[in-house]
């Protein structure tokens, strides 16, 4: 397994990297800063995200299957390629598709479904026919840090499973995890992503930082005027001076930034699943997105699948739900 001090010494010997957005919705977005620093280290990229979207722009729950997606193609099982015209069945566009579009070139889906050993296979598959030799997933809000018992906790699921997935592709290949856009989804506050932060802090799990260069700022906003997306969207809006204190989701969710939310803060994968997730290892060893959520259920914890499951079976109250 990877045991790199810095991030300094993961990228001066990386080639070529997957930026893979966790979380679903729009996530990808949120990984356009790292894009911007590994460019600097002649690093070349490969953007995706998992296939789910949030229920007010896809209202089945759960994310999708390549057999409920149109205009794909699989690299394998797991990972598909997208592009611009990339849609469900039903033809909801995924974020991956909107950042296709804006790109110019394709992004990576990936399936969760399997649960993630089979995931951190398919991973690892497609790195080695990319020739990638670097995973860095990203999560945009910090709900990833979650130790379950938060409150505000709404989307445990993905981020535990897709933690718990690059977790075993670092045995084999290096993975780093990246926290963009602190605070930003409002569904921890700050002094539980400070209690978070802290463990890793102790624990050497903090393996550096990058902030919104001006040519990064002129890419996440070309890029959110095609991909809706409030969670990735605040922190742009933060990094041009036009932030105010505000709430998403319909007003669920209260939303006060600060500059630590333009910043990117890269974590240890192995830091993070051994010494601060317990959401990540009551994953590991389940087969199935439904034994995972069954997993969390174990341990008191409510599901992004659970919420999307509940609001379809009480009418679908698309407007309740955004895209992260």
């Amino acid at each position: 397994m990877s045991n790199y001090k810095s991030l300094r010494d993961i990228l001066k010997n990386s080639k070529k990297a997957l930026l893979i957005g966790i979380g679903g919705g729009g996530d990808i977005v949120g990984t356009i800063p790292t894009g911007d620093l590994l460019g600097m280290f002649g690093i070349e990229c490969v953007y995706g995200g998992i296939s789910w979207e949030r229920s007010v722009f896809d209202p089945v729950p759960g994310p999708r299957t390549f057999e409920e997606t149109r205009n794909v193609r699989k690299l394998n099982d797991v990972v598909w390629y997208a592009n611009k015209d990339t849609v469900t069945s039903t033809g909801v566009s995924y974020a991956e598709s909107g950042f296709s579009r804006v790109w110019g070139e394709e992004t990576l889906l990936i399936g969760i479904h399997a649960g993630p050993e089979a995931v951190a296979e398919g991973i690892l598959d497609a790195c080695r026919k990319l020739n990638a030799d670097l995973v860095i997933g990203i999560d945009v809000g910090g709900d990833v840090l979650a130790q379950g018992d938060e409150p505000g906790l709404m989307s445990p699921l993905a981020d535990a499973l897709m933690t718990a997935a690059l977790y075993y592709v670092d045995r084999n290949i290096p993975t780093v995890m990246g926290l963009f856009g602190y605070g930003s989804d409002g569904e921890l506050t700050y002094s539980e992503l400070e209690r978070s932060m802290k463990v890793l802090a102790k624990e050497g799990g903090i393996l550096g930082s990058w902030g919104i260069t001006q040519d990064a700022l002129k890419k996440l906003e070309e890029m959110i005027s095609t991909v809706p997306t409030e969670a990735s969207r605040m922190p742009v809006l933060f990094a041009k001076g036009e932030f105010t204190d505000t709430t998403i989701r319909s007003g669920r969710r209260n939303i006060s930034l600060s500059m630590s939310s333009t910043v990117t803060f890269y974590l240890s994968t192995k830091v993070v699943y051994e010494k601060l997730s317990k959401l990540s290892p009551c994953v590991c060893g389940c087969k199935t997105l439904e034994e995972a959520n069954d997993a969390l259920h174990s341990i008191g914890v409510h599901t992004e699948l659970d919420i999307e499951r509940e609001r379809l079976n009480a009418g679908g109250s698309r407007a309740n739900s955004s895209r992260k």
